[in-house]
């Protein structure tokens, strides 16, 4: 029989936040618990629940960071014990079947992936996130979280993680690499570290140099002001992976000037408009690529995981409690939070 557990939820665009109950549905065969300990709040939540991002099914209980302990499991389950520490990250579930799920690329199934809040399960019910004090999700579709990572920075790292390591190893971030990062937020200050720790030549770029202590402190290597005009001219031709974190419209074309030859210039952020560029000059003369990449694969995350437990890498984090949370996404957006607010679900 389904049941009810606390959460919270907004219940239109404008609203703030209400605690509420929320149903999940008792666990499948193949299906585990979790009892949820902490989540992240992801700029995309506030995106989402804003109604910025189209249209949403309020009430909304949003979440993709979760991290927490199994307290429940279906008796065909093999991979997670009642116990084990588990995450569960943007998506709960694809066809399975399809050539990108085959290939390690649930989160873009050709037939549908299901998104962890905002859509609907193939139960027929509206996933509901993280903000909430349970989850029910197949096996699959969870991520082991190794012992060495405390639960709260572990959960950020089921997007803030996973969004700047896929286009890093995808390009080949390590030794004899130059790699910027641009923007030290949530994002930025993951991939910070995720290339310091993978052997790369790290460079921040951010609008001033007003976070540069932090981000030689995370393992940046050089930090420029791009409000300064001399920093697109002293650094033209000079990194292989330009990584920008950022929600603001760019100048591209002065970012591409930044490449090196075969350079890539990836957008893991989400600008507003339309970004424009020529594809003649040094896009071309360089044989420079722009692209964009979006979180990853059930094996990429936990292979994340994973390489942050190796590295001793987390999740920089601000725990909030349940009363917080709607005055925290307006801090998100002023750029306050250092650098990722976590909600204590104990507190709901």
């Amino acid at each position: 029989m389904p049941y009810e557990v606390k959460a919270l939820e907004m219940r239109s665009a404008k609203a703030p936040y209400e605690r509420t109950t929320i149903t999940r549905r008792d666990p499948g065969p193949d299906e585990i618990v979790i009892d949820i300990k902490f989540a992240g709040i992801c700029h995309s939540d506030i995106h989402t629940a804003r109604g910025e991002w189209g249209k949403v099914d309020y009430p909304i209980t949003p979440g993709h960071e979760i991290a927490g302990i199994v307290s429940a499991v279906g008796e065909g389950v093999t991979k997670f014990k009642v116990g084990d520490r588990a995450g569960v990250g943007c998506f709960v579930d694809s066809c399975g079947v399809c050539k990108n799920c085959r290939n390690g690329e649930e989160n873009a199934c050709k037939d549908r992936t299901i998104w962890t809040y905002n859509d609907t399960g193939r139960d027929g019910l509206p996933t509901a996130g993280g903000y909430s004090e349970k989850i029910v999700v197949r096996e699959g579709y969870a991520l082991h979280i190794p012992e060495s990572i405390p639960l709260d920075q572990a959960a950020p790292l089921l997007c803030a993680g996973i969004t700047p390591y896929s286009p890093l190893v995808r390009y080949g971030a390590g030794p004899g690499k130059k790699v910027a990062i641009v923007g030290l937020g949530g994002l930025g200050h993951m991939g910070v570290q995720l290339a310091h720790a993978m052997g790369a030549e790290v460079t921040v770029l951010s609008r001033s140099l007003r976070k540069k202590a932090d981000g030689l402190e995370l393992g940046a290597d050089h930090y420029y002001a791009t409000e300064d005009p001399e920093t697109f001219k002293n650094l033209r031709d000079t990194f292989d992976i330009i990584i920008s974190t950022v929600s603001d419209d760019l100048d591209v074309d002065a970012y591409v000037k930044m490449l090196d030859m075969g350079g890539v210039l990836c957008f893991i952020g989400m600008p507003p408009g339309a970004q424009s560029f020529h594809l003649g000059g040094h896009l071309a003369g360089a044989h420079a690529s722009i692209s964009g990449s979006n979180i990853g694969g059930i094996q990429a995350t936990q292979d994340m995981l994973d390489f942050c437990a190796e590295h001793g890498i987390g999740a920089k984090i601000e725990l909030i409690n349940a009363d917080e949370v709607t005055d925290a996404y307006d801090k998100v957006v002023a750029g306050k939070v250092h650098f990722r607010y976590v909600i204590d679900i104990s507190t709901l």
